[in-house]
């Protein structure tokens, strides 16, 4: 049962006060790093949340910063420049009837090379320019005898259907489960790290040949090319947002279970079950309100669930009523409706009916009843559109064509900086570090003295610095900051741990597998004999004492919500040591007339790039330093800027660079 409440929200009856089930991924753990973790993830929520969309006080307001805000999202998606409109090379490869309708299977070009199939469904009998729907698929792989039918096969029901409502209705397949399949889940599942610091996310993919369908409904005589509308549900939900945030040619959309926001993804774990393709590379760190806020002012139906576990209805509620505010300065609050079906994460018939109404009214102009009874589905396989796929496909590496590998030559520090600061590092703080390092302990030990100073580098982002000096020394002349990743620190452990394990009892939880070397220790004491140096140890958020699981699985859903947040764990990193290397400058009262930076392997990158912001910084020593960030760390976006080898030979020009062992 449902009723039509007044107003632009029709409600379907259902479990809608339920509180829903907080999923078991939801937070990264319980131990002190963790809750500090998710602590810190709460504030960056609050943070960006708090600022979605608070700009637009008028609609002046708003239509001034919506082309920002779609140029935002453009470069974001990585369609920006917009790629060529290049010839779609469109053919119809069979055509049936079947109950009153016509069905084509239809290939055309994205891009060269960058096949999307379709099945294009329309009405038969038609004697003038219909309205026309586009339909984009969600994640239902269609496979037989190991053989992609695409996911078109599974939404065929809906194409049927908006045909015998009248409507010409292309069912597109997605790039990840069409017929050549593609791939959406490199982060989630791969370990594609590289696709953050190329800048490329499949959503860009999808968005981009969203469009291209409705380039292609376009060059058909049966479409009546100012009444399209776009809907889809769950990923298909998502790209149907997408594209009509970007293209004004979309009259009306009704994207059904395609979007959540931050609060939702980050906090209660949603992001944990997603595809990259749900994902922007968040840089302008925005909440997914924005996004869906570009459609204003024209008609959009958000279609959810009352009981959907990854597009939760809080989640869809918060969005429409931030959205909603957009649409009141249009004084269109009626051209933004809201439908919740009961049920869990499916696309429901109390939906199919909704989404056919708002259709009718704001594309078809058409107040009839829409027709519910669609024809009994095809055989799945008469709906292929290839006999056998084209040899010179490209959709498995998209990448490539959306984020190919031009990592630009730096002209000056100044500017590498600058560009850095904008296109890569924006999730750092907005202001540069203040560091004020307190002593918390100090102990004299076998002609050592250790002395651990604690800051923070952010919110709920509490680090320790280790100063290890012989006896008796009182202004070191010089500074050698080690960055230890975790099989540093473990191995750092064991060798300090020796002489200062009472001192270091927090720590052991960070070391466990620690094994205790005196003969590590002596070599330490003899590192220092006869200079007047000292050595520090630090590990940034994540690693020692600050680890918050060792888990790849876990640490993979960690990494994604930096990611959403626009930020990365490396990039993070890089700020921590810029702080490290300001509270070094400042023990002894700032006498260390020289700091030497060194660390290993992928720790060594987020020296280098600590350094070219940090001018106290004399020397580096970057053992198995990656020669790239496609094997190398990642940050967002930062191939497009730079990549290792431009970034060392912009800052040896001020600073002296050993590389022992570098690949």
């Amino acid at each position: 049962m449902w009723r039509a409440i007044p107003g632009p929200i029709v409600l379907m009856l259902g479990t809608l006060l339920s509180a829903p089930a907080q999923p078991a991924s939801a937070q990264p753990g319980t131990n002190s790093a963790q809750a500090q973790l998710t602590e810190y993830f709460k504030a960056e929520v609050a943070e960006i949340a708090n600022r979605c969309l608070a700009e637009a006080k008028t609609r002046s307001d708003w239509e001034a910063k919506r082309p920002v805000y779609r140029q935002q999202l453009l470069e974001m998606l990585g369609l920006w420049p917009l790629p060529e409109r290049t010839e779609l090379h469109a053919v119809v490869t069979g055509r049936l009837e079947h109950d009153g309708v016509v069905i084509e299977r239809v290939q055309f070009q994205a891009l060269p090379r960058l096949y999307c199939t379709a099945n294009l469904y329309l009405p038969t009998g038609l004697t003038q320019p219909a309205p026309a729907v586009l339909y984009l698929c969600g994640h239902w792989r269609q496979m037989t005898n190991g053989i992609s039918l695409g996911n078109k096969t599974a939404y065929q029901h809906n194409g049927l259907l908006f045909a015998r409502n009248g409507y010409v209705c292309l069912v597109l397949d997605s790039l990840q489960l069409g017929e050549i399949l593609g791939v959406h889940t490199g982060t989630r599942d791969l370990g594609l790290w590289w696709w953050n610091s190329r800048g490329y996310t499949p959503a860009g993919a999808e968005a981009w040949c969203g469009i291209r369908a409705l380039d292609y409904l376009c060059t058909r005589p049966e479409v009546d090319t100012n009444r399209l509308g776009v809907t889809g549900h769950s990923g298909g939900g998502a790209y149907s947002w997408t594209v009509t945030a970007l293209d004004d040619r979309v009259k009306a959309a009704a994207p059904l279970a395609g979007m959540a926001d931050l609060q939702s993804h980050v906090l209660d774990g949603v992001l944990d079950r997603h595809c990259d393709c749900n994902f922007f590379i968040n840089v302008y760190r925005w909440d997914f309100p924005q996004l869906a806020a570009l459609a204003a002012p024209r008609p959009v139906l958000i279609g959810a669930t009352d009981n959907d576990p990854i597009f939760r209805l809080d989640s869809t509620i918060r969005i429409h009523d931030k959205v909603r505010r957009v649409y009141e300065l249009y004084g269109a609050p009626d051209k933004l409706g809201l439908v919740i079906a009961p049920g869990q994460h499916t696309e429901t018939p109390e939906l199919h009916l909704a989404v056919l109404r708002w259709f009718n009214k704001h594309v078809k102009q058409d107040t009839a009843e829409p027709v519910l009874a669609a024809p009994k589905p095809l055989p799945r396989e008469q709906l292929r559109v290839f006999d056998s796929l084209p040899e010179d496909a490209v959709n498995t590496n998209a990448v490539e064509l959306f984020a190919p590998y031009r990592p630009a030559e730096p002209e000056s520090a100044d500017q590498l900086r600058a560009e850095l600061r904008r296109k890569v590092f924006a999730g750092w703080p907005a202001d540069e570090p203040s560091i004020r390092p307190k002593l918390a302990v100090r102990a004299e030990r076998n002609g050592l003295r250790l002395s651990v100073f604690e800051f923070a580098s952010q919110h709920h982002v509490e680090l320790r610095l280790y100063l290890l000096e012989r006896s008796g020394t009182k202004r070191p002349r010089a500074v050698v900051l080690e960055i230890l990743s975790q099989a540093d620190w473990t191995d750092w452990f064991g060798t300090v741990g020796a002489a200062f394990t009472n001192e270091l009892a927090e720590e052991l939880a960070g070391a466990s597998n620690a094994e205790i070397s005196p003969d590590g220790l002596a070599r330490l004491k003899a590192q220092l004999a006869g200079t007047n140096a000292a050595l520090a140890f630090f590990a940034p958020r994540g690693v020692g004492r600050t680890a918050w699981t060792t888990d790849e699985k876990a640490l993979t859903r960690i990494r994604r919500r930096f990611m959403l947040l626009g930020q990365t764990l490396d990039g993070m990193r890089v700020w921590d040591i810029r702080c490290a290397i300001r509270a070094t400058a400042q023990l002894h009262q700032g006498t260390p007339s020289a700091i030497v930076l060194r660390a290993r392997g992928d720790m060594a990158v987020n020296a280098l790039y600590a350094a070219l912001f940090e001018p106290k910084v004399n020397r580096l020593e970057l053992t198995d330093l990656p020669a790239s960030h496609m094997n190398g760390p990642d940050y967002l976006n930062v191939l497009k800027v730079t990549d290792v080898r431009p970034t060392i030979a912009v800052i040896s020009a001020g600073v002296d660079i050993k590389q022992p062992g570098s690949k």
